[in-house]
């Protein structure tokens, strides 16, 4: 099977808006995974704004690594692509961003409709939250108290996350890192503890881990 690469997404639904030559803007951009959600996103954009002139969409998704865009009435390439160029820009997929624009007036050329929807576009990817989705493996681990210390100092040399400790009999660690690093998590989990503490490997999983700062 080909090896899962790490994407990111967005957390959930944004928007944002501007006023241009009194044109008003809203870009509106919502987390989706399929086409059906993507347009099902879209057509409820149109109904809230009904009585908007334009509405604008792009979308990227991981299946089928699909775009789709619209211009939605606007002249030929001055709307849809903008707004998909910067998902594309963005690096962001399993996103859809619709442009809506309320006219007032003033005719903004081709030159001024594109900077105006890859500016509403580019709100909406700013006032949302990005998640750095990247492939990870679940591990169990169990080890006497004698060795928790120890390990509170490994782990945190690993882009680690905990997601569960019991404290029994023995602790008991639930815990999940990124897929290149487990080869060096072993190692050094052998190596602490002479192959006393084995991890044991509970499942794969996309989790949400921002690149660290330190590289």
């Amino acid at each position: 099977m080909p090896k899962e690469r790490p994407y990111n997404t967005i957390a959930g639904r944004a928007s944002a808006e501007f006023v241009e030559r009194r044109s008003r803007f809203i870009g509106t951009i919502l987390p989706v995974q399929t086409e059906t959600e993507a347009v099902a996103f879209i057509e409820e954009c149109r109904q809230t704004y009904w009585d908007a002139n334009h509405n604008v969409y792009a979308y990227r998704l991981r299946e089928g690594q699909l775009r789709r865009y619209s211009d939605d009435g606007e002249p030929q390439g001055t709307a849809g692509v903008p707004a998909l160029d910067v998902l594309e820009r963005e690096d962001l997929v399993d996103v859809c961003v619709v442009v809506t624009r309320y006219f007032g007036g003033i005719l903004l050329g081709g030159g001024g409709l594109i900077r105006a929807y890859g500016h509403g576009a580019k709100i909406a990817v700013d006032a949302a939250t990005i998640k750095h989705m990247r492939p990870c493996t679940a591990f169990a681990l169990e080890c006497g108290y004698e060795w928790y210390g120890k390990l509170g100092h490994l782990l945190p040399r690993f882009e680690t996350v905990i997601d569960r400790t019991d404290f029994g009999a023995v602790v008991r660690i639930e815990l999940h890192l990124p897929d290149e690093q487990v080869g060096a998590f072993r190692r050094a989990l052998t190596d602490l503890t002479a192959a006393l503490v084995v991890p044991v490997e509970t499942g794969t999983l996309f989790a949400d881990i921002p690149p660290r700062s330190d590289g």
